[in-house]
């Protein structure tokens, strides 16, 4: 069964960072990883440190400074959403008409104005928004009440087609759907009200208004292709702000690529079809136009869509991945012809994304550059290790985050993401990740360590390998609730391991509250799954703070009896280590940009766009007297902007990574694990409060009538990390437990969060 391989398990990255073709990919990576390598190793002088009062005033500043970067935001997002729904009527477009005439005549040209208010809203946006991330990580944590704002989050739509969907989702959705609707019709009506016959087609008048139809369905494709790239975003997201983490969002990416492709079908099918009624096909799909629409443009670029589409379907997807991974690098082809297809004036409602997209993908190869080296391995009885890799003491990540990682000895291409399993504040000089080894890249990788267990050397060969990441959720929202309920399936477990390392942290040290009671489910297949409990084995052992209390449910689903948990705890004595040599890399991972060097970025590339985009408007096209270009030439010019100030924000990228390298300290020669000592083991009782259940799965109805009476907690988070059978199980409970909103103490009746963790694709 592969329905617990679920984070860390063998799931290629269908948006990872190679190129259009995987020569280019290793070129650029290389080029990348010189260019850093190759400007230095001195070392930099510290920051003078801030006054103590100048600190005060600072932090007392900051809430403040959020509101008002929250309103802008709010403003900035109304009104380039204003633009969408005024675009299609007749007085914008009566009044756009003047302003790009006048606009002509400036250093500036209509192509100035046409990023500068198309385009640019949404790029602000994300620079306001990285901004105030930057200024959140600095805002004091306090625990957050009830709101109607949580109930909107809770599930409000569960079923097995869809899948779990939120009422701000549904709401979202809604509206989207509503904003399509009212884009064809206010077209269609404009159109239909100024009906002129087509005099080289020679249509009558329903099939001109079929040709019109078909022309719209195209902007319809244009809407959705303009927020299509967005969810996919890793270190710029944007949906970050929100709350909103990468393997979440990749389903909006779905919805977004299925319904432009549809609309982009209509479109083509269309007019195709009016094409063949007057018999104009041949004649038609082959032109190449100096101005206005380039029909043959337009064809690639839906055929290139269909290709991408047709492999991104669940039953090629899962069983033919590479095809898949490979044909989704056929965006660029998708993008550049869609530019000549509809001309650069079109381009501007979706270049924030591509822009963003551009932009994010040369800085993920950025930093997965230089390599650094796998420091150990733990291999566990059930087929799974646990591989320790070096970061910087100041890299710090929240639970639940996820790395992408490559190992060249065994492909220079595949990338693989996995859930963090330890915690930054725990440990300073390395993460983990644990990996069940059950597919093609996993077992090459198990094989490797396992391998080097018969060999008698103290240390083994070096393993060079890429990291991107870690990726995480900007706040520990889990510390905000009153009790935690936490519902793992399989190798699910992998992220609840840093939530409970980070909660015993937190309880130690006293400085923040933290839910009193924790209870898991842990749902396996084998009891010998139970070993990758392990790093959290000091909390199961440690019951007696007042403070925290942390109960275990194990099911076994396919035994159906065996030992007790004291038994199985035994085992973990079977877990062996493996040690790896590190001469091969003296880099540790260092993760990601803070948020404000991010938003400095783009705005760099987003000025350095506009200025080259003026100077070639004023060379090409401002005087009067040049002659007038092809419409295809005006987008080549485009692109050569675009890439120009791609190649501006990279570089500043390298001098960054380059700087960390210079702070770099050396990298620790292996982790620091708790011994567990046998006779702790044997003299402690908190293993006897923890449950272990053979031959079924759990009774969630049960569990969640018995936890509140259990905990006592009017504020449960619950998180779910597993099979999307059991997500769907629990969020239907999550929903039927909590109807309606209850804001504060005004209810006594526990009201269950829902949280799922989700690091597939």
């Amino acid at each position: 069964m592969e329905c617990f391989s679920l984070p860390s398990t063998t799931l290629y990255d269908s948006f990872q960072h190679s190129q259009c073709l995987p020569q280019i990919y290793v070129i650029v990576e290389y080029c990348v990883g010189k260019a850093i390598e190759v400007i230095g190793t001195s070392r930099m002088v510290s920051a003078m440190p801030i006054p103590q009062h100048q600190v005060q005033e600072i932090d007392m500043a900051i809430p403040f400074l959020l509101v008002v970067l929250k309103l802008l935001m709010i403003l900035v997002f109304s009104g380039w959403v204003s633009l969408w729904l005024l675009k299609p009527t007749e007085v914008w477009t009566q009044k756009w008409k003047g302003a790009e005439e006048g606009a002509t005549t400036t250093v500036f040209g209509y192509n100035g104005l046409d990023f500068a208010v198309y385009s640019f809203p949404l790029i602000a946006l994300a620079i306001i928004g990285f901004i105030y991330l930057e200024l959140k990580q600095k805002e004091p944590r306090s625990r957050q009440l009830r709101s109607p704002r949580k109930a909107l989050s809770n599930p409000l739509v569960v079923n097995s087609y869809v899948g779990i969907l939120s009422a701000v989702e549904v709401l979202a959705v809604s509206l989207f759907v509503l904003f399509l609707a009212w884009t064809f019709y206010t077209r269609i009506s404009n159109d239909y009200r100024k009906m002129m016959p087509v005099k080289n087609m020679k249509l009558n008048m329903w099939q001109l208004k079929s040709f019109r139809a078909a022309v719209r369905f195209g902007l319809l494709a244009e809407a959705c292709l303009a927020l299509l790239l967005l969810p996919i975003l890793r270190g710029l997201a944007i949906f970050r702000i929100l709350g909103i983490q990468f393997e979440a969002s990749v389903k909006y990416h779905v919805w977004l690529g299925t319904a432009m492709i549809l609309f982009a079908t209509l479109h083509g099918a269309g007019t195709f079809f009016i094409w063949g009624v007057k018999n104009h096909i041949q004649d038609e799909m082959w032109r190449w136009q100096k101005t206005g629409r380039i029909y043959l443009a337009g064809e690639i670029t839906l055929v290139t869509g269909l290709v991408i589409w047709i492999t991104s379907l669940p039953q090629i997807r899962r069983r033919q991945f590479e095809i898949f991974y490979y044909t989704h690098h056929l965006y660029i082809v998708f993008l550049v012809f869609y530019l000549f297809h509809g001309g650069d004036r079109h381009f501007y409602m979706v270049f924030p994304g591509i822009f963003l997209f551009a932009l994010d993908k040369l800085l993920r190869i950025i930093q997965s550059r230089p390599e650094t080296c796998i420091l150990s391995a733990r291999v566990f009885p059930c087929k799974a290790i646990e591989l320790v890799l070096p970061k910087d003491p100041r890299l710090k990540y929240t639970p639940t985050s996820v790395i992408y990682m490559k190992i060249p000895s065994i492909s220079k291409l595949q990338w693989h993401s996995f859930s963090v399993s330890s915690s930054s504040s725990v440990d300073d000089n390395t993460m983990s990740v644990i990996v069940k080894c059950e597919g093609g890249w996993t077992s090459s990788l198990y094989n490797m360590v396992h391998t080097e267990l018969g060999s008698e050397a103290d240390r083994m060969k070096c393993i060079p390998v890429a990291v991107e990441g870690p990726y995480g959720p900007t706040s520990l929202d889990f510390l905000r609730y009153d009790s935690l309920l936490l519902v793992a399936g399989g190798i699910g477990i992998t992220p609840f391991l840093s939530i409970l390392q980070e909660v015993e942290f937190v309880q130690s040290s006293g400085k923040k509250r933290i839910p009193s009671q924790i209870q898991l489910i842990y749902v396996v297949k084998k009891s010998q799954d139970i070993c990758l409990l392990e790093s959290v084995l000091p909390s199961l052992l440690n019951q007696k703070s007042e403070q925290f209390h942390l109960k275990l449910k194990v099911f076994v689903t396919q035994e159906q009896s065996g030992a007790t948990i004291r038994e199985l705890v035994n085992e973990f004595s079977r877990v062996e280590t493996v040690n790896f040599d590190i001469q091969c890399s003296k880099y540790a991972t260092f993760g990601l940009e803070r948020p404000l060097w991010m938003a400095a970025i783009i705005g760099l590339s987003s000025i350095v766009f506009l200025i080259v985009l003026c100077c070639f408007n004023d060379a090409f096209f401002h005087p009067v007297s040049k002659p007038k270009y092809p419409s295809s030439v005006i987008d080549l010019l485009l692109i050569c902007s675009f890439s120009i100030a791609i190649m501006c924000g990279t570089f500043v990228a390298i001098v960054l990574r380059w700087r960390k390298l210079q702070k770099g300290l050396p990298i620790s020669s292996q982790k620091s694990v708790k011994e567990i000592k046998p006779s702790l083991l044997e003299s402690s009782h908190a293993l006897e409060e923890h449950e272990i259940h053979f031959g079924g799965r759990p009774k969630l109805q049960d569990v969640f009538s018995q936890f509140p009476n259990e905990t006592g907690g009017s504020d449960v988070g619950v998180f779910v990390c597993g099979p999307e059978g059991m997500k769907e199980s629990v969020a239907s409970l999550c929903q039927m437990k909590s109807q309606g909103i209850r804001m504060g103490a005004q209810s006594k009746k526990p009201y269950f969060s829902f949280h799922s963790l989700n690091f597939t694709l």
